[in-house]
């Protein structure tokens, strides 16, 4: 099955035919740096880190970019509240965004450009935008002319008339329409700016993704993704500046995911339901809620809520208990050769149905499914008294496969307990020989606190972290 995904713009999924064979240019719009992240934001990180991940699992290569936005009003009035430049602000709340992600364990972008560094890049397509009579001059601001641009509005698929009902609008005298929108602002006193054709200012939020996408990544990209909230007015006006000055398309597919409601209501300053990322994470671990973002398919709704993070985690566990026992068991196996082939049909065809869900707009929930089916074959296995090295091998490689995509497995290292925890570990093992029963819970309980859980099995002792 080739891989379809569904596109915004033609509202229907689409076959994936790239703009060159094996390669993928993709753009996703980043954070306004001027806060920590909050776990809404987290569902395009995690959505889309997916798709670039198994792109490259089909040996695709990828330009995988995502911008900072690291100047604009909510920056400038944040600075001022803390007592900071814009440029500090944004240094803080950038190492701040790249930790979190690596927490979340998605993978670093080709690039993060930033709008202060392509300052210059936008004043010239602001520039060749009003040459070309699609954005005019008023008092030190620059608009976009809307009415010139006959498609505007085809992504969220409204008319300018439509869209007269659908937004708000501050009444401003400057602009020729009411639906016209800034490109270039012109700077109050105090306020940080750069010299321009049209005096000191700073761009517009709109105007910077489509110089970026067209510096770093050309006229036309593969993929451009963000949160469903993106559509209007942001890449809509993207579509509608990047294609007046081209005459190309901006993006041949356009993804959006869908929002992510917390207890059934709206993520909302006013209700004070935000949660960030960084603080989430010191109470679950990471891959817990990169699997809860990933249960359900990125255009449908996903509500957060305690017993919905309980229910992954639950359902995490399994999936690590196999692969840590697969683990376990491949040390001590005895037993070497070829492997059934009922075993390599079998995993084979949960492997094929995998990259089926992933190729069919890239159904995470399903995808899920065969992973659990395999792990339901291994589990199987590993009841039998004599198993495969090779089988159990076979396993493990399959479900770091599936890893590759979707990231949701623990990352700590396969490392060696330290002195103390392997010297209690034996003291254990001695105390359960004398039938010190007493003694022997002592040290479990012990290990315990230090975050090391053990399973007494019939191979041995097996020991894994919380």
């Amino acid at each position: 099955m080739t891989l379809r995904m569904y596109n915004t713009l033609t509202r229907k999924k689409e076959e994936f035919v790239p703009l060159e064979p094996g390669k993928v240019k993709m753009y996703v719009c980043g954070p306004t740096v001027y806060n920590y992240i909050h776990i809404g934001n987290g569902r395009p990180v995690i959505f889309f880190d997916v798709v670039r991940r198994f792109l490259e699992s089909q040996n695709y290569e990828v330009t995988y970019i995502t911008n900072f936005t690291d100047v604009d009003d909510k920056m400038i009035r944040k600075a001022e509240e803390m007592a900071v430049t814009v440029p500090e602000l944004a240094e803080t709340f950038i190492a701040a965004f790249l930790e979190d992600i690596q927490t979340l364990g998605v993978h670093e972008a080709t690039l993060n450009p930033r709008v202060t560094d392509n300052i210059q890049e936008i004043i010239e397509f602001i520039a060749a935008l009003v040459e070309k009579g699609y954005a005019y001059e008023a008092r030190g601001d620059v608009y976009y002319r809307t009415t010139k641009f006959a498609e505007y509005g085809k992504l969220s698929h409204q008319n300018l008339e439509e869209l007269q009902y659908g937004i708000r609008i501050e009444v401003d005298d400057r602009k020729e329409n009411p639906q016209d929108f800034v490109l270039w602002k012109a700077a109050k006193p105090g306020e940080i700016y750069w010299d321009s054709p049209w005096g000191q200012g700073r761009p517009g939020w709109h105007i910077e993704c489509s110089a970026m996408v067209r510096k770093y990544l050309g006229e036309t990209i593969d993929i451009h993704g963000g949160g469903q909230d993106l559509t209007f007015p942001h890449h809509e006006c993207e579509i509608a500046q990047t294609e007046a000055v081209t005459g190309h398309p901006m993006a041949n597919y356009w993804l959006h995911n869908a929002f992510l409601n917390i207890d059934n209501e709206k993520m909302s300053k006013s209700l004070g339901n935000g949660i960030l990322i960084r603080d989430l994470v010191k109470q679950i671990k990471p891959e817990v809620f990169r699997f809860f973002m990933l249960s359900a398919h990125y255009r449908n709704p996903l509500n957060f809520s305690d017993e919905s993070l309980k229910q992954a985690a639950n359902a995490l566990e399994r999936i690590q208990n196999a692969n840590d026992n697969l683990k376990h068991r491949l040390a001590t196996a005895s037993v070497t050769g070829e492997i059934e082939a009922a075993h390599t049909e079998r995993v084979a065809a949960i492997a094929a149905q995998f990259v089926e869900k992933m190729n069919d707009d890239f159904n995470t929930p399903d995808a899920i499914t065969a992973v659990f089916d395999l792990v339901a074959e291994a589990n199987l296995y590993l009841q039998q008294e004599r198993v495969n090295a090779a089988a159990l091998q076979m396993f493990l490689d399959q479900l770091q496969v599936f890893d590759q995509t979707l990231g949701i497995l623990s990352k700590q290292a396969d490392e060696l307990l330290d002195e103390e925890i392997e010297q209690l570990i034996v003291d254990r093992t001695e105390a359960r020989k004398s039938k010190n029963w007493a003694r022997a819970d002592e040290i479990r309980d012990l290990l315990t606190e230090k975050g090391i859980f053990l399973e007494d099995t019939p191979q041995g002792i097996r020991w894994r972290r919380k």
